[in-house]
C-alpha cells in the first residue's frame, strides 16, 4: 500500500490523431515541474501517475502540478492490490465519517469478477456496515469514494478530486508577444492565452526618467509570477520617452494616447518579427477606457500588418479580470503605485472615437517618425526572467 498522485487531462481527449503531439508537450511540461522532486512519473492511457515520492513532498508536488495547463484534475490515491478484501478495507479507510456519500467505480480490467455497478453497491454496503452515521446519496452526496480497478492487478482508491487549471499545454499553440504594462489586465491576458497553449515573450515600454526603475522592477516581478504557469519568459524593455516628448510637443493633446499606442504596436510588431513570435497579445477590454473603444482599437490595429492581435479579455468586465489576477497571484504586484508610460503627458480629454486618417495626419507632424521608432528599437533591452 502506497500513495500515488493521479493526473488526469481533459480537452486533449478531443484531439483525435493529433492527440500524441499534445500529450508529448503536456508530459514535457509536467516533467519540468517535477524535476526538483525525487519521484517517478508513469505515463499511461488517459492518466499519469506520480509515484515513489517522499510523503513530505506531497503538498509541494500537488502545488506544482496545479500550475500546469492541460491538467484537468488530480487525486492523491492509495495504490493497493485489486482483490476485493483489500479494496474494501481501503475504501472504508478513505470514506467520510459522517454525512452522505456514494461510491464511484471505474473498472478498466473487464476480467474483474464484479461489474462496476455491482462493486460500487457492494463497497457501499461495506462502508455503511462499518459506520452507521453515513447515508447513501447517489445524486448529490456530500462526499464520494472512488475506486479505479486497473489491468495490472492494482486498484487506486481515493476520496477527493482536486480541480486543476485545465486548458491546453503551454507550447502547443506556438509563441506570441505579450504587451506587459504593469497594470492588472496584461498579466491576466498572458495567463488566459497560456491556458490556450500559447507560450510567450513579453515587451514592456517605459518612459525613464518620467517612470522609475521601480516601475520596471514591478514588471519583472509580474513576469516572474507568470513564469510559474507559462514557463520561461524573455522580457524586452523598449524606451518610448523620446516618442512621447515629440508627440507632446507637436501633436494635438487629445491624440496623445492614440499616437503612443500606435507607436507601441509598431514596435511590438517589429519585436515579434525579430524574435519569431506569431502574434501580439494585449489586455484590452472593450470600452474599459478611452483607448479601448471600438474606434480606438480599429486605429491601433491599423498599424500591425503581419500578424494577429489577440485580446483575450475583450468581453470581460473589471471584476472578472481582478478575480483571475487574485487567483494567479499577480494582483498585489499589479496595484503597486509605480506608474507606467501611458500615464506620462496624460491629456485631460483623450479622443475616444479617433479615425485612421486623422491619426495619420497627426503622425505626419512628427519629424522623421521612422527614425524615432528606430532609435527606440535600437535601445531594446533583453531580460531573461
Amino acid at each position: 500500500m502506497n500513495n500515488v498522485i493521479v493526473i488526469r487531462y481533459g480537452e486533449l481527449y478531443l484531439k483525435g490523431k493529433n492527440k500524441h503531439y499534445f500529450e508529448r508537450i503536456l508530459v514535457q511540461n509536467i516533467r519540468r515541474k517535477l524535476k526538483k522532486f525525487n519521484c517517478t512519473l508513469t505515463v499511461g492511457r488517459s492518466r499519469y501517475l506520480v509515484e515513489n515520492y517522499a510523503p513530505q513532498d506531497e503538498r509541494a508536488i500537488l502545488d506544482a502540478l496545479l500550475c500546469v495547463f492541460g491538467i484537468h484534475s488530480l487525486s492523491v490515491a492509495v495504490c493497493v492490490s485489486n482483490d476485493y478484501e483489500t479494496v474494501k478495507n481501503t475504501a472504508i479507510s478513505v470514506a467520510p465519517t459522517k454525512g452522505s456519500f456514494r461510491v464511484n467505480v471505474n473498472r478498466a480490467d473487464k476480467r474483474y469478477p464484479y461489474t462496476s455497478v455491482a462493486l460500487a453497491a457492494k463497497l457501499g454496503d461495506a462502508i455503511l456496515a462499518h459506520n452507521d452515521k453515513l447515508t447513501v446519496d447517489l445524486h448529490t452526496p456530500d462526499a464520494a469514494v472512488y475506486v479505479d480497478i486497473r489491468e495490472d492487478g492494482t486498484a487506486y482508491v481515493y476520496g477527493k478530486v482536486i480541480p486543476a487549471l485545465g486548458g491546453m499545454p503551454v507550447g502547443c499553440a506556438g509563441k506570441g508577444l505579450l504587451l506587459l504594462s504593469g497594470g492588472i489586465d496584461s498579466p491576466v491576458a498572458g495567463f488566459m492565452m497560456a491556458k490556450r497553449g500559447l507560450r510567450f515573450d513579453a515587451v514592456h515600454f517605459h518612459s525613464y526618467p518620467y517612470t522609475s526603475d521601480q516601475a520596471k522592477e514591478k514588471v519583472i516581478k509580474l513576469a516572474s509570477i507568470l513564469k510559474k504557469y507559462c514557463g520561461n519568459i524573455r522580457l524586452y524593455c523598449i524606451p518610448v520617452t523620446e516618442i512621447q516628448e515629440q508627440i507632446h510637443a507637436h501633436c494635438t493633446d487629445a491624440f496623445m494616447i492614440t499616437l503612443l499606442r500606435r507607436a507601441m504596436m509598431r514596435l511590438a510588431e517589429r519585436t515579434a518579427q525579430k524574435f519569431v513570435c506569431g502574434c501580439i497579445v494585449n489586455g484590452e477590454s472593450l470600452g474599459q477606457v478611452a483607448s479601448q473603444t471600438l474606434e480606438s482599437i480599429t486605429v491601433t490595429n491599423d498599424t500591425v500588418k503581419s500578424m494577429p492581435i489577440f485580446r483575450p479579455l475583450i468581453g470581460m468586465d473589471k471584476q472578472e479580470i481582478i478575480d483571475i489576477a487574485l487567483k494567479t497571484g499577480t494582483y498585489e504586484t499589479s496595484i503597486l503605485p509605480y506608474e507606467d508610460c501611458c500615464t506620462v503627458f496624460l491629456p485631460e480629454s483623450p479622443v475616444t472615437r479617433p479615425q485612421i486618417a486623422k491619426a495619420e495626419e497627426e503622425e505626419s507632424k512628427l519629424t522623421d517618425y521612422d527614425a524615432l521608432l528606430n532609435r527606440a528599437f535600437d535601445n531594446l533591452e533583453i531580460i531573461d526572467v
